[in-house]
Formats: C-alpha cells, sequence, structure tokens
C-alpha cells in the first residue's frame, strides 16, 4: 500500500512538472512573438525611416557590414554579418574586446558598423564607436535607447521598441535578442531583394551540404548520350522493349526525323495497352505524346517537385525541342535533394 501511495504521489509530482514546464514554454513563445508584433509595428512607425536609411547606407559601399555587440547581442551580432555574408551582403563580425586589441584594423573608412546593445550604454563597444566617429566610418546603432550614448552617436539609429522579456525577472535576453535577431534577417533579406540576389548566387557561396544538392542543376545530373534509351517513330514496340530494357530508366523517348522528342513509353503505358497485339503495335500508337520535360538549367529541386507532383520517376530533359539528357529520380535522390 505505501509503495502504491508514492508510486502515485511520484506519478502527481511529474504531471505536476510536465504542466509547469509546458505553461513556461506557452507563456515564452508568445511573449516572445508578442515582441516580435512590436517590431512589425515598429517597422511601421518609429523604425521605417531608419531601416530604409540602413539599407541603402549598406547596399552604397564599397566595403564591408562590420557587425559587433558583447554578450547575448554579440552571439545575435554574429548571426547577422553570417547571414549578410551568405546573402550578398560582405559583413564579419568584431568582438568588442578584440577590436580594443587591433581588430580595429580590420575597419576601413568604406566600411559600415552595426553596433548593437539593448541599453545603449555598452562600455565595450565604446572604443569602436570612438573608432567610427574619428575616422568617418558610418555607424547603424540598434538599441531600444535613443537617447542613450550608442544611440546619440549613431549617423543611423534603429530603435527597439520597449519589450518585456520572457524571462519572468525581465532579465534574461530572450525577448530582445529575438528582436535583435529578425531586425538582422530582415536587413539581409531587404539587401539581398535589392541586389538582385539569386538561388544561383547563394549556390555560391553554399557548396556544401544538402542546401547545395537542392541548387545543383538538372545538367549536372542527367546522363547523356549513349545512356538515354531513344527510339525513332514508327518503329513496332517488340523493338522499343528492347530499348527499354536495355537501359536502367524503365522508359524511352520517342523522337522523330529531326530528332525532336515527340513522346515516352513509360511502364504506365505499357499496362494501358496491354494485349496479344502489343509487341506488333507501332510505338506512336502506344507512347504519351507531348510528355513532360525539364530545360537543362533548371534546378534539381525543382524536378524533383515536378516528379512528386506528377508521380512520375523519370524525365526527359529537353533543349530547342531535342533530348539531351534523362532524369531519373534515384539520381536526385542519391545526392540528397529531398
Amino acid at each position: 500500500m505505501e509503495r502504491l501511495q508514492t508510486a502515485e504521489t511520484a506519478e502527481t509530482g511529474l504531471g505536476q512538472i510536465v504542466e509547469a514546464a509546458h505553461f513556461s514554454a506557452i507563456r515564452t513563445v508568445r511573449t516572445e512573438a508578442d515582441a516580435l508584433h512590436a517590431l512589425a509595428r515598429a517597422l511601421d512607425g518609429d523604425l521605417k525611416a531608419g531601416f530604409a536609411a540602413a539599407v541603402a547606407a549598406i547596399h552604397g559601399i564599397p566595403g564591408r557590414v562590420v557587425v559587433s555587440g558583447i554578450g547575448k547581442s554579440g552571439h545575435i551580432a554574429r548571426k547577422i554579418a553570417a547571414t549578410m555574408a551568405s546573402t550578398g551582403t560582405p559583413a564579419s563580425f568584431i568582438h568588442p574586446a578584440e577590436a580594443s586589441h587591433g581588430d580595429l584594423g580590420m575597419i576601413t573608412p568604406q566600411d559600415i558598423v552595426i553596433a548593437l546593445s539593448w541599453s545603449g550604454e555598452t562600455t565595450e563597444l565604446g572604443d569602436i564607436v570612438s573608432f567610427a566617429k574619428r575616422f568617418a566610418v558610418t555607424l547603424i546603432g540598434v538599441t531600444s535607447n535613443p537617447q542613450s550614448t550608442l544611440g546619440l552617436a549613431a549617423d543611423i539609429l534603429l530603435p527597439l521598441p520597449l519589450v518585456k522579456e520572457a524571462c519572468p525577472h525581465n532579465l534574461a535576453p530572450t525577448s530582445s535578442s529575438v528582436m535583435q535577431l529578425a531586425l538582422g534577417d530582415a536587413l539581409s533579406i531587404a539587401l539581398l531583394e535589392r541586389r538582385g540576389f539569386s538561388a544561383s548566387d547563394f549556390k555560391v557561396f553554399h557548396p556544401g551540404g544538402k542546401l547545395a544538392a537542392r541548387l545543383k542543376t538538372v545538367r549536372q545530373l542527367m546522363h547523356t548520350g549513349g545512356e538515354m534509351p531513344l527510339v525513332p517513330q514508327g518503329i513496332p514496340m517488340s523493338e522499343a522493349l528492347l530499348a527499354i530494357m536495355g537501359k536502367r530508366f524503365g522508359c524511352a523517348g520517342v523522337v522523330d526525323a529531326a530528332g525532336r522528342l515527340v513522346g515516352m513509353i513509360t511502364n504506365g503505358d505499357l499496362r494501358r495497352h496491354m494485349g496479344s497485339d502489343l509487341l506488333h503495335r507501332p510505338v506512336d500508337a502506344i507512347m504519351t505524346a507531348s510528355p513532360i520535360t525539364v530545360p537543362p538549367g533548371g534546378f534539381a529541386s525543382a524536378a524533383l517537385e515536378l516528379m512528386n507532383r506528377r508521380e512520375i520517376t523519370a524525365l526527359f530533359v529537353v533543349e530547342d525541342a531535342k533530348p539531351v539528357g534523362i532524369l531519373h529520380i534515384h539520381d536526385l535522390l542519391q545526392i540528397g535533394v529531398a
């Protein structure tokens, strides 16, 4: 009986812990979501002019964006610099302490400095702010206090709205960090769009991993030349089947006298026309006319999406109406496009 009561007590205690954790999680997310809504409203108000000026200034510089901050703001500053660098805006992070011991030499008059400080009174940023003012380096200040040292020193001010931290003591940087991060993302994407930075450009800075696989082109993956199962119009299905079985794609393309792709024979076509006379019928009567194709310059991810949507496993790659390659879904899955 005592063991049963102990088990029930433990179960009750665990349930209370789970419930408290759930309540804390919901409260945290909702508080931070409220902060993002406040930021969105600010971008329509006090932040609007400064944000536009910041984008224009960064877009116009010949140098880099130097982002700095300390503590949680420093972690966010690193992320902002990384996001900008990967989306077409040369950027780097400088730690305020290292800046005071030589890294100020990394900043040139052609650069722009973005300094993050929630209070605007971060002592460690003092040398960077002074350096920017001394050598006429444009300073963008991100702070919740426009009347702070950073706010008054900034050439372009990005005032963040005062919000409640998700921390129950209103101390640990949480909501404020989320707003800084979102503002950095907003700057990065605005610059990306202004530069006309494309998916192909993105690929240049992301040569590794799954993202690189999704940005590969069809031309890089397609099978060409003798690997393509192609048959001419007018031949009997008995010959077409030999071509299908001789390759590994489970299909065959049908070309006219000029070499243009006019049809495709798939397993589905064979099932639909199965009968005693199948082998004697011409390919023209069995094939799917005007089959689905992709251009060689398209992205592998787009080809996979098309295959999934149309429930097919192979596509001919066509240029000027002529087949230049064939792509199988296994080619895409093997390199991690999915």
